[in-house]
């Protein structure tokens, strides 16, 4: 078979790796606009689960990324200056630009031609490959071209965010949220490397309206942010890489392939940046849809039709988790209302994927301090 994989992220290198590594006869051609070593964002984000579940399909490439990660086992939530922990929350994070040059290197050796600085203008460029696995991200020229027949929605998030890094080292995943005398913003912020952390704002449209961003500089945007969370930063500055203010853009597509097209990562489904998916689910896209080819044995309709049947399912309840993840976040100011230890539960559940039978087995501590700022509560009631 002859494999054209467009996209170099996560998800393009690792269908293409996965691909040649077990089919070494089969031509496999990657096509990314960009140079190596360049990428948009900072780190990216892996919770425990999903570095097992990519250890049970291969053990290799986990053990090759493992060590350049770092790892926290609790969630920090600092609210008026005061900050609460949440326990068992294990997550990983590495460099993006790390990640991709390890896949990478991991592809070459495979065997996979690796075009970089080549943009597919049209899909006639493509006429002699026998599958075309869009994993081209948000933007896809692959799927544009075809929405009808993917079926395509698109819808966006009404909070404003803009994507930082910084040199200020964080000790776990964090999010800080401030009130301001024009709004409210929070950041989500986590180390990636010894020396950077990644440092996502974002606010509500009420408050980046009061704030004038709209009319602000890339560079006067950046000062704001570094002036709200000061104190969260130390001093240190934020660091820019294309980081305009941005809505999050929903994207689903009811039907996951077309002739033989495939779409994979975000090209196919998007999940807010407040679960840390999108990554996971990418690479977890490419595993499906080269377990469900396999299977077929040759047959390239049924196995596309199988990747589907397979992996729709398992996707579609984490967005929807993702999407109400993001409800909470359009919400946030009402949230900071409240007390501290009810701002981290509603924090903490927000999902739906997580009650309080699960917390308890999970993250004890936390719900230690929850459990006894009720009891105070309805001892404070009593008294009256």
């Amino acid at each position: 078979m002859r494999m054209a994989v467009l996209g170099g992220g996560p998800g393009g290198l690792y269908a293409a790796y996965l691909w040649k590594s077990r089919h070494p006869g089969d031509e496999v051609v990657l096509f990314e606009q960009n140079p190596t070593g360049v990428t948009w964002g900072f780190g990216v984000v892996f919770s425990d689960q999903a570095l097992d579940f990519l250890r049970a399909d291969d053990p290799e490439t986990v053990d090759a990324i493992a060590p350049r990660m770092e790892r926290w086992s609790n969630i920090t939530l600092t609210l008026r200056g005061e900050s609460l922990q949440i326990d068992g929350v294990g997550f990983s994070a590495i460099g993006r630009l790390e990640l991709l040059t390890l896949l990478q290197q991991r592809a070459a050796a495979a065997g996979v031609v690796m075009r970089h600085q080549h943009t597919v203008q049209s899909l006639d460029e493509l006429a002699g490959f026998d599958l075309i696995v869009a994993a081209d991200g948000l933007n896809s020229l692959v799927r544009r071209g075809f929405e009808g027949d993917f079926g395509t929605s698109l819808s966006y998030s009404a909070n404003k965010f803009a994507w930082y890094g910084t040199t200020k080292r964080f000790e776990t995943l964090s999010q800080t949220f401030v009130a301001t005398d024009r709004g409210h913003f929070n950041a989500h912020h986590y180390r990636y490397s010894p020396t950077m952390s990644t440092f996502l704002v974002e606010c509500d449209r009420a408050t980046w309206d009061a704030y004038g961003f709209a009319d602000k500089t890339v560079e006067e945007s950046q000062a704001i942010c570094e002036q709200v969370f000061a104190t969260v930063l130390d001093g240190q500055p934020l660091v820019s890489n294309r980081s305009i203010w941005r809505n999050f853009p929903w994207i689903w597509n009811e039907r996951w392939s077309f002739r033989n097209i495939v779409l994979i990562g975000d090209a196919l489904h998007s999940a807010h940046f407040s679960i840390g998916s999108g990554t996971r689910l990418a690479i977890e896209d490419a595993i499906a849809l080269m377990k469900a080819l396999e299977a077929a044995d040759g047959d390239l309709p049924a196995g596309l039709s199988q990747y589907q049947a397979a992996r729709k399912p398992i996707v579609h309840k984490l967005v929807t988790a993702a999407r109400a993840s993001a409800d909470w976040y359009d919400r946030f100011p009402e949230h900071m209302a409240l007390p501290l230890a009810d701002f981290g539960h509603s924090y903490i559940t927000r999902s739906g994927r997580i009650d309080d039978a699960r917390l308890r087995a999970m993250a004890p501590q936390f719900m230690a301090r929850y459990d006894a700022a009720h009891a105070g509560a309805r001892q404070a009631g009593d008294n009256r």
